[in-house]
């Protein structure tokens, strides 16, 4: 089943949408299929209400630790409603890492699933939550049943209602992460956010429109929330994946007449693996945006990709504080490799270590501002001074603008390679690495060398059914060769089994880089 056709009058907004369309499909869970709107709304209304019970008032935070599904959805809509922060955590987290997440946000409710109940528990435990801010889909010791929280509420809206906000921490790659606490907008729950309908604009998304949104990454992402939520409330079906496969994603798609999709270039890359008469026996012409960013995207990728499915592959260079960049696949033919021109509202500039602005063509560290929008880091004022040049921060990604004002990308400023005083960008060397039939994935950083400071190496995965060693590595090497100048060649490739990846497709370099920066420490 698939979403309705909108009525001519049909007003975007999930409890609008829920009020004159109850019965239109709003969610499909991966395990128990479809959702009306009518019956998300009941849900988080729920909620809601069981939250107010607590005690929760406006300004609170609550701890969602769950996998895609209606679940996670209705505590989220509970927050949005009640004006709380709701901070969706990363289930890969150990225990530690969530109690970390629920302290600093000061949570007053946690609710989990099962799945990750040790981990649930751990973080419960370390955190101090009492037992009565602790809640379980299905069976954890110590949780009451989420049942519960909503058990005798009435499923109508509350009486006192007003937007909540998601409470985003930014990468905790290096150090603990950051929170980003935006203040409340104090916004009618009822009407579609401005913000939402007007980001989907940008990519040509109106609400309703027979439109079918692919979720296929994990909702604690920022982005891939974003697009779920804001999906909804125009009134586009969402279909959630609990896992994603390559071919799965093409049966939804065909299934559901999928419309658009969030994905990431890790992605495009498994799906190009797929064999000619996999990707060839499934129907995409469904297909209107699919809308990649999170990571640089290999120019011959994207390429392949565009080849496949025809220009309706958008790419978006954003950030959680605020700000951003997106190009259509008709402009990228034109501008390949660009990440687009600043979205309206967004500035975009390219600054010198001295924070002075470098005309076009020049290489700096990219640095953005939305409109007169600002943010904080939470608790961490010197981090939030950090990243910042006047008004613009910057997530420390290094780029050119060319003279039309469209951004190119080199790489993160912390991953760039300085060999014998040379800047290398390790994201060019991966996107030619990647492209041989041989490699699954491959990430590039730099090593401790006595006589250049620095010098390349490659760590790649072996696609399956490749055995690692001399001859590969020399395989790789000679086809490096033809694409890249010498300086940028790999002086060495290690293999690992499998790259240290969150479901997203952020690589954790670190993880594989500290090692050889270790063992030179130790050897000092």
């Amino acid at each position: 089943m698939t979403a309705e056709p909108a009525t001519q009058n049909a007003s975007p907004g999930l409890w609008r949408i829920a009020d004159e369309q109850p019965d239109r499909i709003a969610v499909v869970d991966p395990e128990r299929g479809d959702f009306t709107y009518g019956e998300l709304v009941a849900a988080a209304n729920r909620y809601a209400h069981g939250l107010r019970a607590l005690g929760l008032e406006t300004g609170d935070a609550i701890v969602l630790l769950q996998p895609n599904g209606v679940d996670l959805l209705a505590g989220y809509f509970a927050a949005m409603q009640s004006g709380l922060y709701v901070v969706v955590v990363n289930w890969h987290l150990v225990g530690s890492e969530i109690a970390y997440l629920i302290s600093d946000s000061g949570a007053k409710a946690f609710l989990a699933h099962e799945r990750f109940a040790e981990s649930a528990v751990a973080a419960a435990d370390e955190a101090g939550l009492p037992a009565s801010a602790r809640f379980a889909v299905g069976d954890i010791p110590g949780f009451r049943p989420v049942s519960e929280l909503g058990h005798g509420q009435p499923d109508t809206a509350p009486e006192e209602r007003t937007a909540g906000s998601p409470m985003l921490y930014t990468s905790g790659t290096t150090g603990k992460p950051k929170g980003v606490r935006r203040p409340l907008t104090g916004e009618d729950p009822h009407e579609a956010p401005m913000a939402g309908r007007w980001f989907f604009g940008i990519f040509g998304l109106e609400p309703f429109d027979d439109h079918v949104h692919l979720c296929g990454s994990p909702m604690y992402h920022t982005a891939v929330l974003n697009f779920v939520s804001i999906s909804i409330h125009l009134g586009h079906t969402a279909v959630l994946m609990d896992k994603w496969e390559p071919e799965e994603m093409l049966r939804l798609i065909e299934e559901r007449r999928v419309t658009h999709s969030h994905v990431v270039p890790t992605q495009f890359v498994r799906l190009l693996a797929l064999p000619e008469e996999v990707r060839l026996r499934y129907d995409v012409s469904s297909l209107r945006n699919v809308i990649h960013g999170a990571a640089p995207c290999p120019r011959e990728v994207k390429q392949q990709m565009l080849d496949w499915w025809g220009p309706v592959v958008t790419e978006y260079y954003a950030a959680t504080e605020g700000g951003g960049t997106a190009i259509s696949g008709e402009e990228w033919l034109r501008k390949p490799g660009s990440v687009g021109r600043p979205w309206p509202g967004s500035t975009v500039k390219i600054l010198d270590d001295d924070a002075n602005e470098l005309p076009a063509g020049e290489v700096g560290t990219v640095y953005m501002r939305m409109g007169s929008s600002s943010f904080e880091y939470h608790k961490d004022k010197q981090k939030t001074e950090k990243s910042k040049v006047g008004d613009m921060f910057t997530l420390g990604d290094v780029g050119y603008l060319d003279e039309d004002g469209y951004l190119y990308l080199c790489d993160r400023k912390s991953d760039m390679i300085i060999s014998g005083g040379v800047n290398i960008y390790p994201a060019e060397i991966e996107g030619e690495l990647v492209m041989h039939p041989k490699v699954a994935d491959v990430a590039v950083f730099g090593v401790p060398n006595d006589d250049w400071g620095e010098e390349i190496k490659a760590v790649v995965q072996p696609a399956d059914g490749v055995s690692a060693g001399d001859a590969l590595t020399e395989e790789l090497l000679e086809h490096a060769r033809g694409r890249l100048a010498k300086f940028k060649l790999p002086r060495s490739v290690d293999y690992v089994d499998e790259l240290p990846r969150d479901p997203n497709g952020k690589l954790y370099k670190r993880r594989l880089r500290d090692p050889y920066w270790q063992d030179r420490e130790s050897a000092i």
